[in-house]
């Protein structure tokens, strides 16, 4: 029975290798996987899916427009869907994947964060907890050696950015994936605030 699986880490934790490793564990049993992606995720291309550690494949796009069921008609059948970045789908395209999962009996995966560098929910992220048969956290550490859950955005001194969009992309150089104590810790250290007891 086909499920909606909500794959989430914190950046760094290997979302797009291990999406893109799961497409190969499918092509190599002869069945054929549709990889898709948000239009908005242009880091690497704009219908490129890339891993830190090397790993790359085309994906179509999907911009937030579109309709998914319709997109995925139009590419013909496959056995298996797998989407990296899923936090920047809308929730009415996690609706759709939902719907295919149910109406097609078409296992879809979803890669991407659960929040922003605000630990706010991305909306298709919040969506997909809603929605999802299958919850799995992808796992990364803090440089304290703690489990890594906030994707801090720091600016080109290396301060933590506490304002600004949700969305703004970028790598390494732009996000650090951090513990919620030291993300606070380091918050407070550049307001000048004394270190609370405990952080």
């Amino acid at each position: 029975m086909a499920k909606l699986y909500f794959k989430y880490g914190a950046m760094g934790s290997s979302k797009s290798a291990q999406a893109l490793i799961t497409k190969f564990n499918y092509e190599e049993k002869g069945m054929s996987v549709w990889l898709i992606k948000p239009s908005v995720d242009t880091r690497d291309g704009a219908d490129v899916i890339r891993s830190r550690i090397g790993l790359e494949a085309h994906a179509q796009i999907i911009t937030p427009e579109e309709d998914i069921i319709q997109a995925y008609r139009a590419a013909g059948r496959h056995d298996v869907i797998i989407t990296d970045e899923a936090q920047f789908f809308t929730p009415a395209q996690i609706d759709q994947l939902r719907a295919l999962v149910d109406e097609e009996d078409l296992p879809v995966l979803c890669f991407g964060l659960r929040t922003d560098f605000l630990t706010h929910f991305f909306p298709g992220s919040a969506r997909l907890m809603e929605l999802a048969d299958s919850l799995t956290e992808i796992k990364t550490v803090c440089s304290c050696g703690r489990k890594a859950t906030v994707n801090a955005r720091i600016d080109a001194n290396g301060r933590v950015v506490t304002e600004g969009g949700q969305i703004l992309l970028g790598g390494n150089d732009s996000y650090v994936a951090m513990c919620h104590r030291c993300w606070m810790k380091k918050i407070r250290e550049q307001e000048g605030q004394y270190e609370v007891e405990g952080y």
